[in-house]
């Protein structure tokens, strides 16, 4: 039974919100404020979904959240001045690219840290390969070639041992 009431509250919560108003009541805005809004619509999270802007959410938190947007942008807000307002009541998660700074620098460092890290370590492991190499025994006159293919076939037991058989 209970199964059955949750399913229906999904269904019913999925239905109203596939059909949220693609505009709620407001006049429109001239076009240069109207291409301000979309700017900064696309640089603020939806409140309600994972990674999608406000501008293209289809939730109903984020048509209000892009009506309220258009309000401060008729307002004569600046830019700075809606991002402020959304951070002061969301915090910085509201920002789908976070500011570079705290534990964020974290998130933005962290792949360049890792990459400096991995190079450093390939670097090492071939680091005395190639210097072993380039060293040559000076007294026999074997070159790095030579000392990089490694040992004669006179070197291997068994091969000398098939030799001498066959």
């Amino acid at each position: 039974m209970n199964a059955a009431l949750l399913t229906l509250q999904l269904v019913v919560s999925l239905t109203m919100g596939q059909y949220a108003p693609q505009r709620l009541a407001g006049d429109p805005l001239d076009p240069a404020r109207e291409a301000r809004v979309q700017v900064l619509a696309k640089q603020l999270r939806c409140a309600v979904c994972q990674g999608l802007s406000i501008s293209d959410s289809p939730s109903s938190m984020a048509r209000a959240q892009l009506e309220m947007v258009r309000e401060l942008v008729s307002e004569g807000k600046s830019d700075e001045e809606v991002v402020e307002y959304f951070v002061a009541r969301y915090g910085d998660w509201v920002l789908l690219e976070p500011p570079a700074s705290g534990i964020n620098l974290l998130v933005w460092a962290g792949p360049l840290v890792l990459v400096a890290l991995g190079l450093l370590l390939i670097l090492r492991q071939l680091g005395p390969r190639s210097a072993a190499s380039a060293a040559a025994d000076p007294g026999t006159g074997e070159t790095a070639a030579a000392v990089a293919a490694g040992p004669s076939d006179d070197d291997d037991p068994y091969l000398k041992a098939v030799r001498e058989e066959t």
